[in-house]
Parts: structure tokens; C-alpha cells; sequence
């Protein structure tokens, strides 16, 4: 009887041993497909950094749609509209769209004195990104933690004297503080840097582009 037992007991051990393999061996649970949204646009903004664009916030024509200033200049916007774009979004007809559809809800008549939609700016301002965002997209908790802002998510800052700017977060942190760097373009072309909480935070957002966006 004690031998059978101990039998028992080494054959359940056995099969216990077995099953574990199996059990860690369970795939992990997939991202879903917002989740895998921001990480590539995190990595299309990341790119950017490997290109030389000079700071040139002058006013040019440009088609529409898929229009674009010369690729070797640009400002903050142009980052977050090019990375985008890489995605097969196009914030110029998105934004325009929506402009088009509710001109009284953008500042472009308070703060810009104008009448009516310009394609080759509307979408270059970054007052009015933050207003599309809101609308088109999620506005998140604007906070001091540094664990609320994630890659592929979008911060626009006040940097003084009601000077707007725009970043990507991304998937990279700083060793120094563990915080998630941003990519943009203050003057000196797109960078990776730590400067999430160099300025006053105006607003923060995710942006997943419209429903018919093609899916990559």
C-alpha cells in the first residue's frame, strides 16, 4: 500500500513537471490594434530624426490633398502631419474636412482674423491641431506624472508668451529621469529629447486617424 502511494506521488510530481513547460509556454495576449497604432507612429517619428529639415515656418502654397512644404524644411507641426502622412493618414484633408464642417469650433477667425479655410496652413497651426484632436481623437489628463504619457501619444506645450508647440512621445526614455523622450522640432530640426515637462503641457492626445484610415 506505501508502495503504491509513493508511486502516486511521484507520478503525479511527474506530470506536474510536464504540464509547466506547457503552461509557460502559453502565448502572451496580442496588442490590439490602437496599441500597435502608437508604436508605429512612435517609429515613424523616431525616423524623422534621421533627416536633415531646416526650421522655415514661412507661409507656402501647396497642393491638396497630400501636400507638403519642401521636405528639407518644415516646423513642429510638420513632424506630427509627415508622420502621420507615413502612415497613410493625411491631417491636411482631415483637418480641412473638418474645419470645412465647423469653421466656428477652430480659432482660426479669433486668433487669425480669418474668414474662411486656407489647405496650405489650417493644418500647419497648432491651435488648430489641438482643436482637431479633441474632436477626431482623446483628449487625455494633462499631469505631472510622468507615467501618463505614453509613445505614439501627441503633447502640445505653451512655450511662453502664447507660443504654441507640438511633440510625439516615443518609444524611447531618457536614462537620466526614466521619462519617455518626445520627438520634434523646436529650431535645430527633428529631435529625440527630453523636454515632456519643459514647458507649460496645453493639451495631450491620441489620434487613431479616421475610420476609413487604411490599416498597416
Amino acid at each position: 500500500m506505501r508502495r503504491l502511494l509513493i508511486v502516486g506521488v511521484l507520478a503525479a510530481a511527474l506530470l506536474g513537471a510536464v504540464a509547466l513547460p506547457a503552461q509557460l509556454q502559453q502565448p502572451a495576449p496580442r496588442p490590439g490594434p490602437k496599441s500597435l497604432f502608437l508604436e508605429k507612429l512612435s517609429t515613424a517619428a523616431i525616423a524623422r530624426t534621421q533627416l536633415s529639415v531646416r526650421y522655415d515656418p514661412a507661409y507656402i502654397k501647396i497642393p491638396y490633398p497630400n501636400g507638403d512644404v519642401p521636405a528639407n524644411t518644415g516646423v513642429c507641426t510638420d513632424e506630427v502631419i509627415r508622420s502621420y502622412r507615413s502612415l497613410g493618414i493625411d491631417l491636411q484633408k482631415e483637418v480641412h474636412e473638418d474645419m470645412a464642417k465647423n469653421f466656428s469650433a477652430y480659432p482660426n477667425q479669433r486668433r487669425w482674423m480669418l474668414a474662411h479655410t486656407d489647405t496650405n496652413i489650417d493644418h500647419r497651426r497648432v491651435p488648430n491641431l489641438q482643436v482637431f484632436f479633441s474632436r477626431k481623437g482623446q483628449s487625455l489628463p494633462i499631469t505631472a506624472n510622468n507615467a501618463d504619457y505614453l509613445p505614439g501619444e501627441l503633447v502640445t506645450w505653451d512655450l511662453g508668451g502664447n507660443i504654441p508647440h507640438i511633440g510625439i512621445v516615443v518609444n524611447q526614455k531618457s536614462p537620466a529621469s526614466g521619462r519617455y523622450l518626445v520627438e520634434h522640432n523646436i529650431g535645430a530640426g527633428p529631435k529625440i529629447e527630453d523636454v515632456l515637462f519643459s514647458w507649460r503641457i496645453t493639451g495631450h492626445f491620441r489620434y487613431f486617424g479616421p475610420t476609413a484610415a487604411p490599416r498597416l
